[in-house]
């Protein structure tokens, strides 16, 4: 009996000790998780788009971020500026790892169908380069005259760089853009003045290839560098200086605009010139005074007609005194 009791006893504590060992605990499965603006891996250029939020998620091999950009933009969808770093450890293992592939342009362009609905994309085939390299953009305009694009970017270096343990990481940037106001070249502008913030860890996964060198003109004699673009290969540099232009003094003019009158009919001025020194008067004309009219003066008496004219302070006898000794002793008095 005592044996039977002691068997029950170690098979209820088996039966315990299983069911403790086999029950697990409770963890949430890993998902894309809003991270800190100042967190963001890439970042637009000065100016805008502004950042709405960051979505990041971690994988085994990288981390991917998106960023929500500000949109003004009646087509549908977001703007957003996406960031791919693929090589190193996400530090999450349960998500698995991203898919290390090119970027095709049959894939590129399905994309950008894809991220702008409704709106029919051109890609551009004209060679471009920012700070990171070549990249590539399609652009198109909505029917309510929005203008979208959307870029991609891949930064790899070359497999002349690889080697057996460095230069291996790949980072891949796609951006999708529209806005009521701003033409191409301006939403362009974007995809030159991106700045990309992340790094991957250790030599093996530089995405950028082997430090390009110093320019080989420096130092070497015969190469002249000069301070800007300013043509200075183009003209001579005068010796001495030349003399400043003149300066202009600016006086302010005020102009008064006058109406038009009708013209008036063009009048005949006489103008009456004063006699200079004494008047003599003619034989066969009476005595006339020397005396000059002036106008608005007071009337003067006129002067006897036999009476001699003077002017100056010399007499002239008149013709009717001369001959006659009656006449003479008139003229006289």
């Amino acid at each position: 009996m005592r044996l039977l009791n002691l068997i029950s006893i170690v098979a209820v504590a088996g039966v315990m000790s299983g069911c403790t060992s086999t029950s697990g605990s409770v963890k949430q499965p890993s998902a894309p998780e809003a991270v800190a603006s100042e967190k963001a891996l890439v970042l637009p250029p000065p100016g805008g788009p502004s950042i709405v939020s960051v979505i990041e998620t971690k994988r085994g091999n990288g981390v991917e971020q998106t960023l929500a950009l500000f949109t003004s933009s009646s087509v549908p969808g977001q703007n957003f500026l996406k960031v791919q770093f693929l090589g190193a450890s996400g530090s999450n293992p349960d998500t698995g790892g991203a898919g290390y592939k090119m970027l095709g342009e049959t894939a590129m362009s399905r994309e950008a169908f894809g991220a702008v609905p409704g709106v029919a994309m051109a890609r551009n085939t004209t060679f471009l380069q920012n700070s990171y390299g070549p990249f590539s953009y399609a652009s198109g305009r909505s029917r309510g005259g929005d203008t979208c694009i959307y870029g991609w970017q891949q930064i790899r270096s070359s497999h002349a760089a690889h080697t057996q343990a460095r230069n291996f990481g790949m980072i891949q940037v796609k951006l999708r853009l529209c806005d009521a106001r701003a033409s191409e070249r301006q939403l362009l502008a974007v995809m030159y003045g991106y700045t990309i913030t992340g790094t991957l860890n250790g030599e093996i996964w530089n995405p950028y290839g082997d430090v390009r060198g110093a320019d080989p003109t420096l130092g070497r004699t015969g190469s002249p560098i000069y301070p800007d673009d300013g043509g200075y290969r183009q003209m001579s540099m005068p010796l001495g200086y030349e003399p400043a232009p003149p300066a202009v003094n600016r006086v302010a003019v005020r102009r008064t605009v006058v109406a038009a009158q009708p013209a008036a009919a063009p009048q005949t001025v006489v103008q009456q010139l004063a006699p200079v020194g004494p008047r003599v008067p003619l034989p066969d004309a009476p005595a006339q005074s020397s005396q000059v009219v002036v106008p608005g003066a007071p009337a003067q008496p006129a002067a006897p007609a036999q009476q001699s004219a003077r002017a100056g302070g010399v007499a002239v006898p008149s013709p009717d005194c001369i001959g006659d000794a009656a006449m003479t002793a008139a003229c006289r008095r």
